[in-house]
């Protein structure tokens, strides 16, 4: 269900079909765009995205796509449907065209692409060719459309005899001609033509009675007179009768191919249906390229799970200016069901929801839509809106009545599978009034399980939505520093009007601002300041956050680095201790071989001094020999050791901390290795943080001491960890109730704006310096004073590095020359 009338037209659909109706091939396509509907059964809407999808990626990947001879045939075949008439011959032409470009797109969906094009090709498995049809056509027409020669022995009699005719009409007509010329009756370089399909000679108006035949024509000057020569009349009157007799075989011909296809006429149109659908999905596959659609994550359930959304029609139109389209990233589901958008005018609001309504009902009219592909779409059964002015002088209605009539309806027909969508709720009327009707409703849309996107400025509704279950507020984000909208959505907190700023930026005059604060009352500006306190102190912590895990990400991959080279190292020790020793069992068994060569060398001299002295001292060059190639050995093996050696040194300088964490992983991997529990382990109980100690183990039941504490548990319901891990839970429990006593209150009367660096080192200054900024943003310092000291000016360079990276450092600088100059640097935050 759609409401209004005007639906399309208010969120921009109309153009959105104007824009589709551009690529179709045929007017039957066209006209399929005009009838596409909102859908609500979730699988049809699966099916036309898949069947989108598929032609996308046709479009994109092939070339060879049969596209040619789109025609429109249903007028030409739904009037042969009445006995005794007949298809003309540039219909059935057209008609075998439209066959053979079906026949064309069949065999492209056949064997390979059928696996790669499923869904398209189950669309096309029961289409049929008709190839009697198509050799019908083959036998009375030519590859050019024209009836054939042969298409009946009477009408090839027929051409037979024209031909002949009209070669003794040529052979008489310039045999005149010839004579004419001689006579001097016609110019030379004249040639006989034809006038009302009869010959004629073109015969000087002085000479025409001496040219005997018919008149036929005279030139505009009247100088000229065109005649048939007497000679040639009977044949001109035989061929002209040849020429009925020819048009009337071919109407025989054409009545009697259409009595051949009569019976096959309700199939033909199902073919023509077939080439309008593959027309239609084409032209949706073509707009969704260009304007980047893909098909989201489809979920039959009322929920919104939307990444880097994009208006298509806005998108279309920056991209042709060469600008980029702030996305739209939210997520809703059952437990908060509807958003209220609050912030700026002119902030995005209404194009927010106009972008939410139009995408929603793009995807079930079976469009792709702009997004990434891991967002997640689902189903409504009907989508009202309330946008825009729809007062009326005809009907009597102002602007604020048409909001209550259509409020009115709202209340009565939505459902929990309804989504509404409501711009400038509660406007048009006494403010306080209005809120509180609006608040009434926005209570009866609640309780009737309705999903809805609102857009506001009221701060009662902001109020009731922070208490309300089921609705969350939102709001689209402002540059207080620039004071200009991002156009950026950010769901949980409402959002500020930012009047005052607005108004302020635009130039009103001071003094009525100041009236203004006075009247709306302290209250209500200090609640709109201390929105704009939070959002800026989330995108400040939202960055922080990033930072650490962009840091976190860079020292996993240290470590894993870091484990890696370790290994290889360990690896490369023992190859090379192993390596070393096999050398050292190769010299030794070549010295012991020596040994035992020179004591039998020895006793076959039988004791001979001049020979024992020989032998004596080749074992001794021998022994020098091998402790030389053993020194060698031994400084080799030193030097890659040293080597090792000195990685692990370097890894472990720059990153310190990586070896504790080494060991953790590996001890997190043994705890899996072993997942046995024994007597003296340390476990915990699965969903729960806190560790203890294996007391006493009783078949599958166990007793775990939790400090002081002791419990009876089953085995399988622990976890086993390492002790590394209980003193991190540890820790964990104590900073939570740590946490809790943090007053903000008692921090800023305890915090002072200055620090003095003198004599840190640069790691250490600049982890004080982090820390000094991050409290002073949290009890809401304005100016902070850093005492560096002069030196090389290094550290003050890496301080106002940092600064520059913080957002809400609205300014830093030297102080003044009286009170420190360079060696301090003075900043003011954003308040």
């Amino acid at each position: 269900m759609i409401y209004p009338e005007q639906f399309e037209s208010k969120i921009g659909f109309d153009r959105i079909r104007e824009l589709v109706k551009e690529h179709c091939l045929f007017d039957p396509g066209r006209e399929r765009v005009d009838e596409m509907v909102f859908m609500q059964d979730f699988d049809s809407i699966l099916q036309e995205l898949k069947l989108v999808e598929e032609f996308r990626e046709i479009n994109q990947s092939e070339d060879d796509f049969p596209i040619q001879h789109f025609i429109d045939n249903r007028e030409a075949l739904k009037k042969t449907e009445v006995e005794g008439t007949y298809l003309m011959t540039e219909e059935v032409f057209g008609l075998q065209k439209s066959l053979d470009s079906i026949r064309a797109i069949l065999n492209f969906f056949k064997t390979d692409d059928e696996e790669k094009y499923p869904v398209l090709s189950e669309l096309c498995r029961p289409v049929k060719i008709f190839p009697f049809v198509g050799d019908r056509i083959q036998k009375i027409l030519n590859k050019h459309g024209q009836i054939r020669d042969n298409a009946s022995s009477a009408l090839q009699q027929i051409r037979r005899s024209q031909h002949e005719r009209q070669g003794a009409v040529s052979k008489k007509l310039n045999q005149v001609m010839s004579r004419a010329q001689r006579e001097g009756w016609v110019d030379t370089d004249a040639v006989p033509t034809y006038r009302d399909g009869r010959p004629v000679i073109p015969v000087m108006a002085g000479n025409k009675r001496k040219l005997g035949g018919m008149i036929h024509d005279e030139s505009a000057t009247g100088k000229t007179v065109f005649i048939e020569p007497a000679e040639v009349v009977e044949l001109s009157n035989e061929i002209r009768e040849l020429e009925y007799a020819e048009r009337r075989e071919i109407i025989q011909i054409l009545l009697e191919f259409t009595a051949d296809i009569r019976p096959y006429i309700s199939d033909l149109l199902s073919s023509q249906d077939f080439l309008t659908t593959i027309d239609f999905i084409r032209a949706r596959a073509l707009f969704a390229i260009r304007m980047g659609a893909i098909r989201p994550q489809l979920k039959n359930e009322r929920i919104f799970d939307w990444k880097e959304a994009r208006h298509p029609l806005l998108y279309l139109a920056h991209k042709a200016e060469k600008k980029e389209v702030v996305p739209l990233s939210f997520h809703l589901a059952e437990n908060n069901r509807i958003l209220l958008i609050s912030g700026p005018n002119a902030g995005g609001k209404s194009v927010c929801l106009k972008t939410i309504g139009l995408l929603q009902y793009m995807l079930q009219c079976g469009m792709l839509v702009p997004c990434d592909s891991s967002s997640v779409f689902g189903v409504f059964a009907g989508i009202f809106i309330d946008i825009g002015d729809e007062q009326s002088i005809d009907n009597d209605l102002s602007t604020y009545s048409s909001h209550l009539h259509n409020m009115k309806y709202f209340l009565k027909h939505a459902a929990t599978d309804t989504l509404v969508l409501i711009d400038e709720f509660g406007t048009g009327t006494e403010p306080m009034l209005g809120g509180a009707i609006a608040e009434s409703i926005l209570e009866q849309l609640n309780q009737s399980g309705t999903g809805g996107i609102i857009t506001t400025h009221y701060t009662s509704l902001k109020h009731y939505a922070t208490s309300a279950e089921g609705i969350i507020n939102g709001a689209m984000l402002f540059d207080n520093q620039r004071m200009q909208p991002l156009y950026q959505l950010q769901v949980g907190k409402p959002g500020s009007s930012f009047a005052f700023e607005i108004a302020r930026k635009i130039g009103l005059p001071e003094d009525v601002l100041s009236s203004a604060s006075e009247k709306v009352g302290q209250d209500h500006i200090d609640f709109d300041k201390h929105l704009r306190e939070i959002l800026r102190d989330k995108k400040y912590w939202e960055g922080k956050r990033q930072k650490i895990r962009q840091s976190e990400r860079k020292l996993e991959e240290l470590m894993g680095r870091y484990e890696s080279e370790l290994q290889e190292s360990e690896k490369q020790r023992k190859a090379i201790v192993k390596e070393a020793k096999t050398r050292a069992d190769e010299m030794l068994s070549g010295a012991n071989k020596k040994i035992e060569q020179t004591i039998r060398e020895i006793k076959e001299a039988e004791a001979e001094k001049e020979r024992t002295r020989e032998v004596r001292k080749e074992l001794e060059e021998f022994r020098e020999q091998v402790e030389v190639e053993k020194g060698k050995e031994e400084q080799q093996v030193e030097q890659r050791l040293k080597e090792i050696r000195r990685r692990g040194s370097e890894l472990e300088t720059r990153w310190p901390d990586l070896r504790q964490r080494s060991k953790k992983t590996l001890a997190q991997k043994q705890v899996k290795e072993d997942p046995e529990i024994r007597v003296g382990d340390l476990v915990r109980i699965e969903g729960q943080e806190a560790a203890g100690e294996v007391m006493e183990i009783k078949g599958k039941n166990c007793v775990v001491a939790f400090g002081m504490l002791k419990t009876n548990t089953k085995l399988g319901k622990l976890e086993k960890i390492k002790s590394e891990e209980s003193v991190r839970l540890r820790k964990k429990d104590q900073s939570r109730v740590n946490l809790g006593d943090w007053n903000v209150s008692t921090r800023r009367v305890q915090f002072r704006p200055d620090i003095d660096l003198r004599g840190k080192r640069a790691d250490e200054a600049m982890g004080i310096v982090v820390d000094f900024i991050d409290m002073a943003i949290m009890v809401n310092a304005r100016e902070l004073r850093i005492l560096h000291g002069k030196g090389n000016g290094i550290l003050r360079q890496l301080i106002r590095e940092y600064l520059h990276s913080v957002d809400l450092v609205e300014w830093y600088g030297d102080a003044h020359v009286d009170q420190g100059g360079a060696g301090i640097t003075v900043v003011n935050l954003e308040i």
